[in-house]
């Protein structure tokens, strides 16, 4: 199944990674030949340790989440944005062993349902999953969330406090994802895309879409025909697993990043990032003041991100966002680490050290 051409060379491994940076993951280049990554856990492992899928009709929303066993204090995962639940696969058995983890699909991503005139902004986001986190588990709770799932934790934890014992924010675009800043972004041309799919050319297969709109930077940077071969490799897959998250298992082998990104963007919302595009997103929810507003303890990482050659972010936090974020926290904790964005897929065991011993410090 050689639907990618990409070898194991330094540069073409690097590629890999800045294409999941054109989807504005902002993951950090490598200068090398990654190490072979240990395989994913599969599906049938996490189920052996003990999660369960579920979904929960909260308001207008049919949330789709995946339940672990009842071992500790309820910890819920929001992840990344173009991802789904599954981009926790490295560390959620091991959560399973301390915690009772809730691994949410939040409205515009994986298997949950949201009515077509769904507004797309935090506000309306974090207000269901606190009314899930009120209905389905019913005592305070920990919350992690990565990129835009540590904005929406930022929201939950600065206005439903009760409901909230301790957070940590993964590497989130606090600052950044906002007017103006958001335009100096590599993101934003990953969010324009997303408008167009919506407003401009209403595509039914955002993934598919995507890809397409890419084809000059594949072409540039991969080779002739790599767009037209990822595309072939996608249709294949849907043709063979209708309604199913495309999985294109020779890429999780070689990056398992960009397979989550694959795998997400076949079941992702476009309107969710066109939100981020035209400013909506943001409306009624300042970082500064919900950031100020934070009585519980905060964890708040920072991965790897520089500013490219055109001077922009490529990363979530520039150095100085991350400092006027901690500025506003009463309890905040900071931690740099050397991994790329979604931290709890590249270094699992880093995460899982850093965010174990603050939840469950005293």
């Amino acid at each position: 199944m050689a639907f990618f051409p990409f070898s194991a060379k330094p540069r073409r491994t690097a590629l890999l990674v800045a294409a999941a940076s054109l989807l504005g993951m902002a993951l950090a280049p490598v200068a090398r030949a990654a190490p072979v990554p240990a395989p994913l856990p599969t599906h049938a492992q996490i189920a052996a340790a003990g999660y369960r899928h579920k979904v929960a009709q909260v308001n207008t929303v049919q949330l789709s989440y995946w339940e672990g066993p009842d071992n500790g204090p309820p910890l819920v995962l929001l992840h990344a944005q173009f991802l789904d639940w599954y981009a926790y696969a490295r560390v959620l058995p091991e959560l399973a062993r301390h915690f009772h983890v809730y691994d949410v699909d939040y409205p515009g991503h994986g298997e949950t349902r949201v009515p077509a005139d769904y507004p797309m902004n935090a506000v309306r986001i974090g207000t269901d999953l606190g009314d899930f986190i009120k209905a389905r588990i019913g005592v305070p709770v920990f919350v992690t969330g990565n990129s835009s799932g540590g904005l929406l934790a930022t929201w939950l934890a600065a206005n439903r406090p009760e409901l909230v014992r301790k957070v940590v924010l993964e590497d989130p675009p606090l600052f950044a994802s906002q007017y103006p800043a958001i335009k100096q972004t590599v993101a934003y041309t990953s969010f324009a895309n997303s408008y167009s799919a919506v407003h401009e050319d209403h595509s039914a297969d955002f993934l598919l879409y995507w890809i397409d709109r890419s084809r000059p930077f594949f072409r540039k940077n991969a080779g002739p025909g790599a767009a037209w071969m990822l595309i072939r490799a996608v249709e294949a897959f849907e043709r063979r697993n209708p309604g199913q998250p495309v999985e294109l298992a020779r890429l999780a082998a070689r990056n398992p990043t960009v397979f989550m990104l694959i795998r997400g963007l076949s079941a992702y919302d476009p309107r969710f990032g066109a939100a981020f595009y035209d400013g909506s997103w943001n409306k009624g929810f300042d970082h500064g003041a919900a950031l100020a507003r934070i009585r519980c303890p905060v964890l708040l990482l920072q991965a790897n991100g520089s500013i490219n050659a055109q001077g922009r972010l490529d990363g979530a936090m520039t150095e100085a966002q991350a400092r006027a974020a901690m500025a506003q926290l009463q309890h905040g904790t900071y931690r740099r680490v050397d991994a790329s964005h979604v931290v709890n897929l590249d270094k699992p065991e880093l995460w899982l050290g850093a965010v174990e011993d603050f939840l469950r410090a005293p």
